[in-house]
């Protein structure tokens, strides 16, 4: 768990409450259980609804990524390739079986099964490409549902705050009530604005970003293992995944490394990552 990802979270609430008792008031006023229960109800609801319990309980389950330290590949990898390169030349592709024992990765030793297997270089890309591709739509769906979340709960205050008017306006004859009566039903908006802007909507960012850096990180792996299965030198396999993961390609050059990688095999079918980062590069533009 990545403790420091919560200090923003930390230091914007503490924000809130430093104001209300700066200028005087109450910090207690803004406790309210029921526009707690509003906002949060309402937003679950609406998003099971939208989403379904499947895909909402997979959005639940990213939370270890969204608060946690993401993967890396580790330096490790790149000297493996490069050994596993060296026995494909001199032993042939069987020789690799007793490295998948220690492979804990499913998307490498997936990878490296196929070329024990003896898959073809155009094969190989197009089964990773596909798995990649299951892999970030499933993401992409589960992502979505926390942006749903941020784009509901503000909804879900401002009929809090509704709600709350609607039981102040019953207590008319008693003028003595309507201030504090006001003030309470507003705290279900701020419920709803903060945590769609606090809460919701930095995960769903959180996890865009991890999401890319694990693509970009897919990609290497499955242009490596092309490259193997191709028959590069190993000084060349590992110069192919030295790049430094904090700085991500973009969409066009991650596709088209992938594709050049199966296209020195006379591949096919280097479509399906250039496809698949060409639709990532337009719904991100749309």
């Amino acid at each position: 768990m990545d403790w420091r990802s919560l200090i923003g979270l930390v230091i914007a609430v503490g924000a809130i409450f430093a104001a209300q008792w700066s200028e005087g008031g109450h910090v207690g006023a803004l406790l309210q259980p029921t526009g707690l229960l509003v906002v949060l109800a309402g937003t679950f609801g609406a998003v099971l609804l939208q989403s379904g319990p499947a895909r909402l309980w997979d959005a639940l389950r990213l939370l270890r990524h969204g608060f946690g330290r993401p993967a890396r590949m580790e330096p490790a990898f790149r000297q493996l390739v490069r050994q596993w390169g060296a026995i494909m030349r001199r032993s042939g592709a069987l020789a690799l079986e007793s490295s998948l024992r220690s492979v804990k990765d499913p998307f490498v030793a997936r990878g490296l099964r196929l070329l024990v297997d003896g898959a073809a270089p155009s094969r190989i890309g197009d089964i990773l490409a596909r798995d990649t591709d299951a892999f970030e739509q499933q993401r992409r769906q589960a992502i979505r549902v926390w942006e749903t979340a941020g784009g509901t709960a503000p909804t879900m205050g401002i009929l809090g705050a509704v709600l709350g008017l609607v039981q102040v306006m019953e207590q008319l004859s008693d003028p003595g009530k309507l201030g504090p009566g006001i003030a309470v039903a507003f705290v279900a908006t701020l419920y709803g604005v903060g945590f769609a802007n606090l809460v919701f909507l930095p995960i769903a960012n959180r996890l865009k970003e991890q999401l890319a850096s694990e693509l970009h990180e897919r990609d290497l792996v499955a242009e490596a293992i092309v490259a193997i299965a191709s028959g590069e030198p190993g000084h060349l396999i590992e110069e192919r995944v030295a790049a430094p993961s904090g700085s991500l390609p973009s969409s066009t050059s991650s596709a088209s490394a992938i594709s050049a990688a199966t296209a020195a095999a006379a591949s096919a079918s280097t479509g399906a990552p250039a496809r698949r980062r060409r639709e990532q590069a337009n719904a991100t533009a749309r």
